[in-house]
């Protein structure tokens, strides 16, 4: 059985998918771009805006099911330009400190809007 879990904190979905959804004791949250949901705008032009919104779009998807990011087991991180790597590597690792999750990184030929980045993420509840 699934359950949706659905926050206004985040950007709303643009197509027909859930922010997340949650089934047995894992969170499947759907690719967060980096969206700021008060404006509905990208946080910024830069790597480094866009991946952090996209992980606090993340964090909130995750709060409103009682969940932080250190439930979060596995990412993939989608950049439009590999060579953001080390920038948007930096940025990642003030969010994931500790154990950090599992991460597939790879590069994209586009992203939804013209987005530098897209992040999604599954935690264990």
């Amino acid at each position: 059985m699934l359950e949706e879990i659905k926050t206004a904190s985040a950007p709303a979905a643009i197509g027909p998918y859930s922010q997340a959804v949650r089934t047995g004791g894992m969170i499947f949250v759907s690719g967060q771009l980096p969206i700021d949901p008060a404006t509905g705008i990208f946080a910024g032009e830069d790597i480094e805006s866009q991946t952090r919104q996209s992980i606090e779009n993340i964090q909130s998807v995750l709060a409103e099911a009682g969940l932080t990011l250190d439930h979060v087991v596995k990412t993939t991180v989608y950049l439009r330009d590999m060579n953001d790597f080390a920038a948007m590597n930096d940025v990642y690792s003030r969010f994931f400190t500790g154990i950090c999750p599992a991460r597939v990184a790879v590069e994209v030929s586009a992203l939804p809007k013209g987005a530098a980045v897209e992040i999604d993420a599954i935690a264990a509840v």
